[in-house]
């Protein structure tokens, strides 16, 4: 695919839960080997957005295209949602690992149910990958024996092993403590400098400011500002980002 091609690219895009309209006719694009953060107030739509990168929310009007597959149609050919599924990893907020099956297990199962691939590649594929997020030595654990940081590092994991082209992250941290946050924002870090593109939605504004090329700023369903990260976070321009990052600071 060429690379001049944004990775994303949403024009005009609007969903709506029955007579509540959460995106409003949001426009923008995520380029290749780019990192954007969403940040907004709770109810502004960036988790709604987040989600219908991946077909997870079905959008209502506009156009999407993620990876080259056109996502605006309200039907999705089987075989390009499981291309898309492949090759765009989402991270959430509560781990979604399988409480009965080790690490190991919750890591190989995409790759030889959705990959095709054997056993001992999976099992290859994983160490690899846990050894990246430092937790080679937790593959026989089960969830319950995990710290929320390490569970959310195998969740990482575990969506690295689809060989991801492009990762979502809906508040990756937000269900941690804050001694665990570091662990989970260091892997994410270590993925941007590796050249992975990604989109994530965070309140976390220093980590946004460090890893994320820009930031777009939701608001009531509208993209009401956006620009690089630095300079937005930095120097806002609108009232209401303003306000959102002075309650963040006050916190």
């Amino acid at each position: 695919m060429n690379n001049s091609t944004p990775a994303i690219l949403f024009e005009t895009i609007e969903k709506n839960f029955g007579s509540l309209k959460v995106l409003k006719g949001i426009t923008g694009e995520i380029n290749r080997g780019e990192v954007v953060a969403i940040i907004g107030s709770s109810g502004c739509g960036k988790s709604t957005l987040l989600r219908c990168f991946n077909r997870l929310e079905t959008i209502n009007n506009g156009r999407l295209i993620v990876n080259g597959i056109n996502l605006s149609r309200p039907t999705v050919d089987y075989s390009q949602l499981r291309q898309l599924r492949t090759q765009v990893g989402m991270v959430f907020q509560q781990f979604n690992l399988f409480s009965h099956l080790s690490v190991l297990e919750n890591m190989t199962l995409a790759p030889r149910k959705v990959l095709g691939k054997t056993p001992k590649e999976s099992a290859q594929l994983a160490g690899l990958y846990l050894e990246k997020v430092g937790l080679f030595d937790k593959a026989s654990s089960y969830p319950e024996q995990l710290s929320g940081g390490q569970k959310q590092r195998v969740a990482i994991a575990r969506s690295l092993c689809m060989n991801p082209q492009i990762m979502l992250f809906d508040e990756p941290t937000s269900a941690l403590d804050p001694e665990l946050v570091g662990e989970v924002l260091q892997v994410m870090q270590q993925l941007a400098a590796e050249g992975m593109t990604m989109v994530i939605v965070t309140h976390e504004m220093q980590f946004a400011r460090e890893v994320a090329n820009r930031v777009i700023f939701l608001d009531q369903g509208i993209v009401a500002e956006q620009g690089p990260a630095d300079e937005v976070l930095s120097n806002p321009q609108s009232d209401r980002l303003r306000l959102f990052l002075s309650r963040l600071n006050a916190r």
